[in-house]
């Protein structure tokens, strides 16, 4: 039996889950833009749909230009967030009472409101990209940071017991066991967090930047111009969806055995 990596009934189901939400979107979009032509609203208030994505395209070098800085300024921000959430996971698995010195640290930062912060580090540190990564790394480093600790802590007692018997140090029950069991609450962790990293740059921009998304709504704000605040919304939700997108993406290749599972769980049906 010749076997192939294309299931159509994958697909079916796919577009099956899709729809309800397609259609949600959709109905909601009809009622907005039908609100906007036939209310006798005016488009400086709420513009309708079609002009929303009318200006978006005439501007689309504008949001393009602006966009960039954006994109840069969450990447890299959530890299340096990852890196040092994946650093001080390993710290705290390895030294308890590091966890009970820094984590009400941890949790105080988070209760501070971004819309304080955001303009002390931008006069602090300029309107370069450097204020903007660190109020990114600052939303994005305590959800990876707690996740990464619980994924350690749902490691079986079992597994741990068995390859220090077999000769494992702690470094190599670390690698071999409590780092895979992490990896379901990383990515969860990851999926959070990668969405707080947009929301965090484009705030930073509107506290005070050159170029950005958050800046470039600011403008259209004080210009009576929704349409264009609209659009670059639509900007930053759709960027936020592909990194959102590419976060599953890389869950699915980082965790092959999860998709190996799940074919083997739908192939259980009823056999004709």
């Amino acid at each position: 039996m010749v076997s192939s990596s294309f299931n159509p009934r994958q697909l079916a189901g796919f577009f099956a889950q899709a729809a309800p939400a397609v259609i949600s979107i959709g109905l909601a979009l009809v009622a907005w833009e039908l609100y906007a032509n036939y209310s006798g609203i005016k488009p400086t208030v709420l513009p309708a749909p079609s002009r929303v994505l009318e200006q978006a395209l005439v501007n689309r070098d504008a949001l393009l230009d602006n966009a960039i800085p954006t994109i840069r300024a969450t990447l890299i921000g959530f890299a340096c967030s990852l890196s040092a959430a994946f650093a001080l996971s390993m710290l705290v698995d390895f030294f308890q009472p590091l966890r009970r010195a820094l984590f009400p640290v941890f949790i105080v930062s988070q209760t501070l409101p971004l819309v304080a912060i955001a303009p002390l580090v931008v006069l602090w540190f300029g309107f370069g990209l450097t204020p903007k990564i660190m109020l990114v790394a600052l939303v994005t480093f305590f959800p990876m940071l707690v996740a990464l600790v619980q994924g350690y802590e749902a490691t079986e007692v079992e597994i741990g017991q068995m390859l220090r018997a077999m000769g494992a140090g702690r470094w190599r029950v670390f690698i071999l066991a409590r780092l895979p069991s992490a990896l379901p609450y990383f990515f969860a962790g990851l999926r959070i967090s990668i969405t707080y990293a947009v929301v965090g740059a484009i705030f930073a921009e509107y506290a005070g930047a050159a170029k950005g998304l958050g800046i470039y709504m600011l403008n259209a704000k004080n210009n009576f111009r929704p349409d264009l605040v609209l659009a670059a919304v639509g900007v930053s939700a759709a960027l936020t969806l592909v990194l959102f997108g590419l976060t599953v993406l890389l869950q699915r290749l980082a965790m092959p055995w999860e998709r190996a599972a799940g074919r083997q769980a739908a192939g259980k049906g009823p056999q004709a």
